[in-house]
């Protein structure tokens, strides 16, 4: 693998770490909202990011990277009062998360592109559940035109709290 590849690799391993950093932190937000009847759902997407985001940890270790460490705290998109709000949440981590691992599919090849590949459907199943529709592609659709992007913003911890 030349320089550049591997540069390249480790970055989009990089953002997908992040991402799985902001995921399992908003999880917690969600879990904290959601309703009863929800509740086993949002723990079976938060124990999956937290184990997404502990394979990610070693595979940027494998290629000689630091990985990128999780904020104290991450601004919501939007305020989280109740559980409807919880359930919007959910499925946009969901789809920013899908957006990294299409860019991680795309930098990568072999295996890791297949686990990013799986990382990118999981994730966008996830997303249609919390939001009860579908996009036809998964991990784009949030790059459409409202320049929003789609890596989570790390805030004080005050400021997100707040949120």
């Amino acid at each position: 693998m030349s320089d550049e590849a591997r540069d390249g690799e480790l970055k989009a391993l990089q953002a997908a770490l992040a991402a799985e950093h902001a995921a399992v932190y908003g999880y917690g937000v969600v879990g904290g909202r959601i309703r009863a009847d929800r509740r086993t759902e949002a723990r079976t997407a938060y124990d999956a990011h937290r184990a997404r985001r502990d394979a990610l940890v070693r595979e940027v270790r494998d290629l000689g990277g630091d990985p990128v460490a999780a904020s104290a705290a991450y601004a919501l998109p939007f305020p989280v009062p109740d559980s409807a709000a919880a359930v919007r949440l959910a499925a946009v981590l969901e789809e920013r998360v899908a957006g990294v691992y299409s860019d991680l599919v795309r930098a990568t090849t072999g295996g890791r592109r297949g686990a990013a590949a799986a990382a990118l459907r999981e994730a966008a199943v996830r997303a249609v559940r919390w939001r009860g529709e579908s996009v036809a592609f998964p991990g784009l659709a949030e790059r459409g035109g409202d320049g929003t992007g789609t890596s989570a913003t790390p805030a004080p911890a005050a400021a997100s709290a707040t949120a």
